[in-house]
């Protein structure tokens, strides 16, 4: 702890020492208003030098100023929709003699503003120098999709039949929504995903190897999903809805207000969705004696058929005291309730194949996930070079519960009734997240910026698992899986960032500092006593960009980086719990986990925005992942530190636009993932290559229509003990512009030929073969209608808020 306290009191006087050496330089000041002499707020004001920019507004009695200007010469150029665009004359900075313009009166236009029409499609992905940004409204299938399904995708995302995510054939990843964390993972981040539609989406941006602003959890780096922010001045606002029929009928409806005028912007998005869903799941099992030879076999055939209603709910204000500090609350919620009735049927079987019993159980029970949360968040900029200081402040709960009845009956082979076993849970749960952070931004002379920061989190959780044996209507508590856990953690980081360009070359480097704290609670029964755990460590994570353009137009450019990463255990996968998906398996807790470290090596070549290779490599160790035990027949999947992962990739990405009419976006990677290490009582050294593909082709067909052809495809994957079988699926999709281009209708099928199965086996279980085989609800049609409504005078920039970070992705199901 005192060594993080030095790294922060460092860190912070470092800060008081730059801001103390700035000398105050020059300003350009001045006043703006209309053609009846009065004030015109919020119009945009750009300086202009021969080599940069710098944009702020006016205020209130329409003045502007520009302060700490070195010697230079500049142009001030101010607009404002309905009226003109005005530019000054060249203006002269000599000896640090500030200038003063004459009282500046905008004229307005002749003829009012009228509607126009962007027919330019967006480009599905654009390639940055730390990062990939994916456009979500650019593929017409994805009208009627949720979160979980844009980012299967998505390239170098995958999803399997769990919801679970993988980046570049890694697992571990971070998501965030608004650049801050969704603090979820497993079934509960796969749920909150699903209950967010396309439609209120904006864009994604994929980083393998995120800046040192970045919390460092995710080794396999940051996916931040942005939602769609309206926040042009006056009153407007987006309305969608979606009607999709596979198995059965699904909708969503989104709504999303915006309303600013004078200092006060208001915002808010409410979104409903109602979802019934299907999954078919084969499992096959064959347990063998120490020489090999068959004991017994297992088949397993579950039906799922989940049905969820949820509400998302999202409403802030910001608040521009002047045009350099503005305010901001932000309040968001989401209620998540789903109810399920599967029937399992197991067969048992002798050595022989032939029945020996059969089983057929049925499991059904009721689930809510709520959270709520609010953030406060101040904005302030020193002057109009860029000096700018953030601070924000979240707080966020998690309500969840689990109840569910487990009824098995055991048939002989004759078809009578031996045996009646009925089980039934509570699992009640919650999750308090305290978040708090302040990022300083200050550039420096000759092209350079200086960035710093400090963040501090607390959690902590409180989950109970309450089990009942229930005979002749009398329930009493299962001791040996009934327990009750408490876990608390603080994280505390600090660091900083520098970044340069020279004439073809330029440089990025970071340092953030982590110091981890956490502590375990077993609460004890009549069964088993107390038992407590804590951890504690400090470490360090540098990040290093340099970029090189190869050509003076700087069109072929190169990028080398290096990243260290954590993975830190979820709160739920700590928790020595047991979880039944049936009699024949369960989910465990370990409270054992340690965090998992990822060194990342890329370089990587693009050419404008029409290609980009890169080639990486990552090495893991104290890798995390789920692994596979078998005791007394039965399967217990838990997480567990397994060794050490080495993963070397290779991706192409193109955005290729092959005609006026046609744009086609291909993304290819072939990669290859080795495991070593131990794995309970036996070994694990695998290693297999893949390759992975995804595409897109977008038609402008004219008059208003567009349609669009799109799919992905996966070969034989490994990941620890699971290797899956290759998938894929193709999606089609129609579009029509209506209303005046206010209004899309959009038609599209996904998985157009009912391809996706999700299978494989697992392999290194002592004494066992298994396989599985998914049958998903993956062919669904879908209608939708988007409409724009309202009116719009001008656009500011609104500042991305948000202090929660890592925390988030670590809330497990």
């Amino acid at each position: 702890m005192k060594r993080i306290s030095l790294v922060i009191t460092t860190l912070a006087s470092f800060t008081l020492n730059i801001l103390n050496a700035q000398t105050p330089g020059a300003k350009i000041s001045g006043q703006v208003s209309d053609q009846d002499k009065k004030p015109v707020e919020g119009a945009s004001v750009m300086l202009t030098t021969t080599k940069d920019s710098t944009t702020i507004l006016t205020g209130p009695n329409g003045t502007f100023v520009f302060e700490n200007l070195k010697d230079n010469s500049y142009q001030v150029t101010i607009s404002f929709i309905g009226y003109k665009n005005y530019k000054s004359q060249q203006l002269n900075i000599v000896n640090q003699k500030s200038v003063r313009l004459p009282a500046i009166s905008l004229v307005q236009a002749s003829d009012e503003l009228k509607e126009v029409a962007v027919t330019r499609q967006k480009s599905f992905s654009e390639q940055k120098i730390d990062r990939t940004v994916v456009n979500v409204n650019a593929l017409i299938s994805n009208a009627g999709a949720n979160a979980l399904e844009v980012l299967e995708k998505t390239p170098g995302v995958q999803v399997d039949a769990d919801g679970n995510i993988t980046f570049k054939g890694k697992t571990n990843v971070l998501v965030m929504i608004d650049d801050k964390p969704t603090y979820l993972s497993g079934a509960n981040l796969a749920a909150y995903l699903r209950s967010l539609p396309a439609s209120s989406l904006n864009q994604i941006e994929l980083m393998d190897n995120p800046p040192a602003k970045y919390d460092a959890a995710g080794n396999a780096g940051v996916i931040n999903i942005k939602t769609k922010k309206n926040t042009v001045r006056g009153f407007n606002g987006v309305f969608s809805g979606n009607l999709a029929q596979g198995v059965y009928t699904r909708t969503d409806e989104n709504l999303n207000l915006n309303y600013r005028m004078n200092k006060v912007n208001l915002f808010a998005n409410a979104s409903y969705g109602y979802n019934r869903n299907f999954r078919r799941l084969e499992i096959d099992r064959t347990y063998f004696d120490a020489n090999g030879n068959p004991l017994s076999g297992f088949t397993g055939v579950t039906y799922f058929r989940p049905a969820s209603n949820n509400v998302n709910l999202k409403t802030g204000m910001d608040y521009y005291i002047s045009p350099k500090t503005t305010w901001g609350i932000v309040l968001n919620g989401s209620l998540y309730h789903s109810h399920d009735s599967s029937p399992v049927n197991s067969y048992l079987y002798s050595k022989t194949g032939s029945l020996d019993s059969t089983i057929l159980g049925l499991t059904s029970g009721k689930e809510k996930f709520n959270n709520g949360g609010v953030n406060v968040n101040y904005s302030h900029k020193f002057d109009s070079t860029g000096t700018a200081l953030t601070f924000d402040l979240d707080y966020l709960r998690y309500e969840q519960g689990n109840n569910q009845t487990f009824l098995n009956d055991t048939y002989q082979p004759n078809g009578s009734l031996s045996a009646t076993q009925l089980l039934t849970d509570d699992l009640p749960g919650f999750v308090n997240i305290y978040a708090a952070k302040v990022d300083f931004t200050m550039p420096l002379p000759g092209k350079a910026k200086f960035e710093a920061g400090l963040k501090s989190s607390y959690v902590n959780t409180d989950n109970a698992a309450n089990y009942f044996n229930v005979v002749n209507d009398t329930s009493t508590v299962d001791y040996d899986n009934t327990n009750h856990f408490l876990y608390r953690e603080n994280i505390n980081a600090a660091y900083v960032n520098f970044n340069k360009t020279f004439q073809r070359f330029s440089l990025q480097t970071g340092l953030r500092a982590e110091n981890t704290n956490g502590h375990g609670h077993q609460l004890g029964n009549m069964l088993h006593s107390d038992s407590t755990f804590s951890n504690s460590y400090l470490n360090l994570f540098p990040t290093a960009y340099f970029s090189y353009k190869l050509d003076t137009a700087g069109n072929s450019n190169l990028v080398l980086s290096y990243g260290r990463r954590i993975g830190r255990p979820n709160y739920n996968s700590l928790n020595p719990f047991i979880f039944f998906v049936d009699k024949f398996s369960e989910f465990a807790g370990n409270p054992y986990l340690k965090p998992q470290f990822t060194d990342i090596y890329k370089l990587a070549y693009s050419y404008k925005s029409l290609l980009t290779v890169a080639l990486s490599y990552n090495y893991t160790t104290n890798l995390e992942t789920e692994t596979i035990r078998e005791e007394n027949g039965i399967f217990i999947s838990t997480q567990g530190n397994i060794g050490v992962s080495k993963n070397l990739d290779l991706s192409v990405s193109s955005n290729l636009p092959l005609a006026k009419w046609w744009t086609l976006n291909l993304y290819g990677e072939l990669y290859n993932n080795s495991f070593s290490g131990s794995l309970y009582t036996t070994s694990l050294n695998q290693s297999g290559t893949s390759f992975s593909f995804n595409g897109n082709s977008q038609f402008t067909l004219g008059h208003g229509w567009s349609a669009e052809l799109s799919g992905f495809y996966n070969t034989r994957r490994l990941y620890g003990q699971f290797i899956l079988i290759p998938t894929g699926l193709i999606n089609a999709g129609l579009q029509k512009k209506v209303m005046h281009d206010k209004g899309t209708i959009r038609l599209n099928v996904r998985d157009v030929f009912h391809s996706f199965t999700p299978s494989g086996t697992i392999n290194d279980i002592v004494g066992t073969t298994a396989a599985f085989h998914n049958v998903l609800d993956t062919q669904v049609a879908t209608i939708g209608f988007t409409y724009n409504f309202g009116k719009t005078i001008d656009n500011p920039v609104k500042r991305t808020t948000g202090g929660a970070d890592s925390e988030k992705s670590r809330v497990g199901n």
